[in-house]
């Protein structure tokens, strides 16, 4: 099923926005807020009943039944030198870029599954934000985004030398610590009445707490996607509200403070992580596959044979929103980890970060 996307002008939108973060605004008060008269402000609304963005009265706002997705989005960049590289000077090298982030690549995921999906993030007011924007606005929406204008936005540089191995990386990605729950906190309705939200863990630990705890009180589905090892101290100290958890060996590992190397040690993270409170857990074993739990017990999934890897950027990604869309298209547990291990088998495959031709059919067809 296709999702239609109604057509907005800024000032539909901004009234939009203000009614999902206060319904019961009166007129003259938006009127005020947004600077503009009383009756210019009663034929924007008038124009969005129209458009069915408001049904019936009291301002109530049409269900969008949107999956929010929280957290980064950047642009990487990867400079590969040509030749043997010298330090201390300047290095001819060719150069590649891409839109990333976690957060980001979910939705864009999820996106080309036919969800309506919201990326709430921050960008600098620079040319990667313009960059972000048009590389994937076609597949999300970026009404909960916020621009800061001191700060830049988001990136991450890779050096390479001729051989294609990592020389140095630079990640500059302090804009996150500023998606704060009294930021977020404007859009609180909107999350309250969210399909699933799903928050990776570029953004603070307060943050993370904070989203728990809303999910946890309004019933919405909440995954955490862990970003890498070092920010695993940015989860929450126990998991009760959420409903997926899904994670490498790494990140369980400095988690949970055990090693994990034996098929058992895989089990035993994975009973610790549900009784911290998670529902579903998933463990990725890169090319062994995952190692799953929930109330019916754990078991083992063996990944897909690729006969060639060519790049290895946003398979796990790729596998956790193909696994999101099943959970909330056919809510079966195992069908939607078959569906998560065939994304991210094709997505090795090819050099998107995010696939192409990904779509409903193409997924399913396994």
């Amino acid at each position: 099923m296709f999702t239609v996307v109604t057509i907005m002008n800024e000032k539909e939108r901004q009234v939009l926005l203000l009614l999902k973060e206060n319904p019961y605004y009166g007129q003259q008060e938006m009127a005020e807020l947004l600077k503009i008269s009383r009756p210019t402000l009663a034929n924007i609304i008038s124009s969005l009943i129209k458009k069915g963005e408001i049904v019936g009265r009291g301002y109530v706002l049409k269900e969008h039944n949107e999956i929010i997705a929280i957290g980064g989005a950047n642009v990487d960049r990867k400079f590969r030198i040509e030749g043997i590289e010298q330090l201390g000077t300047s290095n001819p090298a060719t150069v590649t870029y891409s839109v990333g982030g976690v957060a980001r690549n979910v939705a864009e995921n999820l996106g080309r599954l036919q969800h309506n999906v919201q990326l709430v993030t921050t960008f600098g007011q620079d040319y990667d934000m313009e960059l972000v924007k048009s590389e994937s606005s076609t597949y999300m929406r970026f009404d909960y985004a916020e621009t800061l204008h001191q700060e830049t936005t988001g990136s991450y540089t890779a050096v390479l030398n001729g051989d294609g191995e990592l020389i140095i990386a630079m990640a500059n990605m302090a804009i996150y610590d500023h998606l704060t729950p009294t930021l977020l906190k404007r859009h609180e309705v909107a999350f309250t009445k969210a399909k699933l939200i799903v928050i990776d863990l570029n953004c603070p630990k307060e943050t993370v707490s904070y989203i728990k705890t809303l999910a946890q009180a309004n019933n919405v589905p909440l995954c955490i996607v862990p970003v890498s090892s070092p920010k695993m101290n940015r989860m929450p100290d126990d998991l009760n509200g959420v409903t997926y958890f899904i994670c490498n060996r790494d990140e369980a590992e400095t988690y949970l403070s055990m090693k994990i190397e034996t098929d058992e040690q895989y089990e035993e993270a994975c009973k610790k992580l549900r009784q911290l409170g998670a529902t579903y857990v998933i463990i990725t074993r890169g090319a062994k596959g995952v190692i799953a739990a929930s109330s019916d017990g754990i078991k083992t999934y063996k990944a897909i044979p690729v006969t060639e890897v060519v790049d290895v950027t946003g398979a796990g990604d790729a596998f956790v929103s193909a696994f999101l869309h099943g959970m909330v298209e056919i809510h079966n547990f195992e069908r939607a980890i078959e569906l998560g291990l065939v994304n991210a088998s094709r997505t090795l495959q090819c050099y998107e970060t995010v696939r192409l031709e990904l779509a409903v059919d193409e997924l399913i067809t396994n």
